[in-house]
């Protein structure tokens, strides 16, 4: 029993006052008359002052392989989130070619842990018998597909090999996979034409799924970008999800309202967003399509090579797809991880003074020393992100790896919104006016859980799987920062996971209650 709460239950109405009683892992009584006695119960939770909502979901976490790893999955648990979505930007840990990288971010040795996953329900029956704190639902990776197909080929595939990819596909959907995703501006998923997208797309359609890109570009060309996410979802007739909508670099600053307007035009379109104006990948996301990393050692031999290379880097290639430091600049480029570790935490321009060399050649030292350093570019504007973060459509998603504090990922300088994206929301989002509590709570809640097939979660109601936040909503709020990144969020008083208080303030013991979301389940 959660006692006297204000309920806010997901579907954007104003909160009122009850008590919500659970059994069997579900909500069975909501009781909004304080004059009714309570009804006795095993525990109960003194809701007196603060608000109950609906856990969180998180539908862009890369999250993947954390329940191997860090099973407590501490920095989002803590946060609210109750279920992920993971196999995003085309990245899956099935088929196993990229299961080493997405086993790394979550700070495992791969090396020392079994990545050979056999099936998408493989992957997913690993991940169930971890006993991960948050409920899991998994996306199925073009990029994984592609690369297993035909590895970091540039080029269509043959006939042959889009059927192998079709059939992956096909096989992970009838395995319980919610959707199919693309990364547009990663390796192999850049090389990949439309048309290739769209044939995989429709067996996503068939079984009900749902289609979340990362776009090719997100700065000058995410116009473009977004009519080629529209254009798959209409000609495969499947929901098109657009993963962390924003507008990167100065090229496109200000122009928030139109790339909504753009995405609202599309049809069947949503998107998410997280509420920090910086973003976090790999560096080698600014090389062009044509200078994959491992070939870098080979492709700056070359004089008129490394020429053509530093030109696309520092300022892109005509109409070409590809991100670039235009409109961003060196000085905003903060490295998270790479080989020399005295370089984390610095700037690309501050790390190009200390080595003598301008920061371009800085950046391809780093890509030879370590292919998978990864950064943060701070290359949005505030006003953008407030525009997006308004948005009924626009869900509330991290696009972080759940780690512990305390954990092997510790000495990295992560984004903050690996610990702080939904209590920034919760706090200075809606004490500051961008949106009502009531609306934002809807965003993480009902409006992913919907758009994901999430049945019988997103909402507080009689039935439905008792999910539930308990938070205090004049003092919640992120404490993470670029400069602290590992701090856990204020306000979060406790997170029930399926009737099973996962985490409560004052008890750091976590427990582990999540289970797998299979699509159709």
């Amino acid at each position: 029993m959660i006692a006297s709460a204000t309920v806010v239950d997901g579907d954007g109405g104003p909160g009122y006052l009850a008590s919500v009683g659970v059994q069997g892992g579900r909500v069975v009584t909501i009781a909004r008359d304080p004059s009714i006695a309570e009804p006795p119960a095993v525990r109960r939770l003194d809701g007196a002052g603060l608000v109950l909502t609906p856990g969180f979901v998180d539908v862009h976490s890369h999250s993947d392989l954390s329940p191997l790893v860090e099973p407590t999955m501490p920095s989002t648990i803590r946060q609210g989130v109750t279920t992920v979505v993971v196999g995003n930007c085309g990245s899956s840990p099935w088929p196993a070619s990229q299961a080493a990288e997405l086993a790394t971010w979550a700070g495992g040795d791969p090396e020392a842990m079994d990545l050979d996953l056999g099936s998408f329900g493989d992957f997913l029956a690993r991940t169930e018998a971890a006993g991960p704190a948050t409920h899991v639902a998994s996306l199925i990776g073009h990029g994984a597909l592609r690369s297993l197909a035909m590895g970091s080929e540039r080029r269509p595939p043959t006939d042959e090999e889009l059927g192998a990819m079709r059939r992956g596909v096909r096989d992970a959907m009838d395995q319980g996979a919610v959707g199919l995703s693309t990364g547009l501006i990663y390796v192999p998923g850049m090389h990949a034409a439309t048309d290739e997208i769209v044939s995989l797309a429709e067996e996503a359609a068939s079984a009900g799924g749902v289609y979340a890109t990362h776009v090719r570009g997100e700065g000058e060309h995410v116009f473009r970008a977004v009519d080629e996410a529209i254009a798959i979802g209409r000609r495969a007739e499947l929901p098109v999800h657009i993963s962390h909508l924003k507008c990167e670099s100065s090229l496109v600053w200000g122009r928030a309202r139109d790339l909504l307007d753009r995405v609202h035009a599309g049809g069947d379109v949503t998107g998410d967003q997280y509420p920090y104006a910086a973003w976090a990948s790999v560096l080698w996301s600014l090389l062009p399509d044509w200078a994959p990393v491992g070939s870098l050692p080979d492709l700056l031999g070359d004089p008129a090579t490394r020429g053509r290379l530093v030109a696309a880097v520092e300022r892109g290639e005509g109409d070409a797809f590809q991100s670039s430091v235009n409109g961003v600049g060196w000085d905003r480029i903060v490295i998270e991880t790479t080989a020399d570790r005295t370089c984390n935490g610095m700037s690309m321009a501050a790390i190009g003074d200390a080595r003598g060399v301008e920061p371009v050649e800085a950046c391809f030292q780093l890509l030879v020393e370590e292919p998978e350093t990864t950064c943060i570019g701070h290359a949005m504007h505030e006003d953008d992100v407030r525009t997006i973060l308004a948005d009924p459509d626009v869900m509330v998603a991290s696009d972080a790896t759940s780690i512990a504090p305390d954990g092997p990922m510790a000495h990295v300088p992560v984004h903050p919104r690996t610990y702080g994206t939904f209590p920034r929301v919760l706090g200075p989002a809606v004490r500051g006016g961008v949106l009502t509590l009531e609306e934002a709570v809807r965003k993480m809640t009902s409006l992913p859980a919907d758009r994901f097939g999430l049945s019988g979660r997103g909402r507080i109601s009689e039935g439905s799987w008792a999910d539930l936040v308990l938070f205090d909503r004049a003092t919640v709020r992120d404490v993470a920062s670029y400069d602290r990144p590992h701090a856990l969020p204020d306000g979060i008083e406790a997170v029930i996971v399926e009737g099973t208080v996962s985490w409560r303030r004052g008890d750091e013991t976590i427990e582990r209650a999540g289970r797998v979301l299979r699509a159709g389940s």
